[in-house]
């Protein structure tokens, strides 16, 4: 029983690279990559996680979610992940508990040795190139915190965008 023709039948740019074609047959790609990281809000004692999820197929932002680094917010990133990958995807993390929410066949947790995580990671190193606000030891910061998620998605979809133009 195929699924190609209802991901055919999606114009969804995070969709279009779910599937490789290589030699007339088709390969489901369900890796993805989370991973979180540090920046602040106002002062460094306001202290604000950023959550992101990886298509590591087609090397897109699928989700990511601004809050704290409890269990409760990695819930809050996984809801919005789409139901396609919830459901098929195998995530690639780090040993972070917060990721345990996870059902241990859909999450292999590992190293930055092994390199599972290595496209997410190189992600938030280009978030931090490209943000001033994401900067550890910077002057720029976000004075409000829907001032912070906004250039945080600003930077997602210019990213995304790109990527959308170069698999076509």
């Amino acid at each position: 029983m195929s699924q190609e023709p209802a991901f055919n039948e999606l114009s969804e740019p995070l969709l279009r690279g779910l599937y490789e074609k290589k030699e007339g047959v088709l390969f489901g790609l369900y890796r993805c990559e989370a991973d979180e990281m540090r920046s602040f809000v106002g002062d460094k004692a306001n202290k604000q996680w950023l959550w992101l999820v990886m298509n590591t197929a087609s090397r897109q932002i699928i989700a990511f979610h601004v809050g704290g680094r409890g269990q409760e917010n990695a819930e809050l990133l996984f809801e919005k992940v789409p139901a396609v990958f919830r459901q098929q995807a195998v995530f690639f993390t780090d040993f972070w508990n917060g990721y345990h929410i996870l059902e241990e066949d859909k999450r292999l947790a590992a190293g930055k040795e092994k390199g599972y995580t290595n496209h997410i990671e190189r992600f938030n190193n280009t978030l931090r190139q490209r943000c001033s606000r994401l900067v550890r030891k910077a002057l720029a910061f976000s004075k409000k915190l829907e001032n912070h998620i906004g250039a945080i998605k600003y930077l997602i979809c210019h990213y995304n965008k790109n990527l959308a133009a170069l698999l076509v």
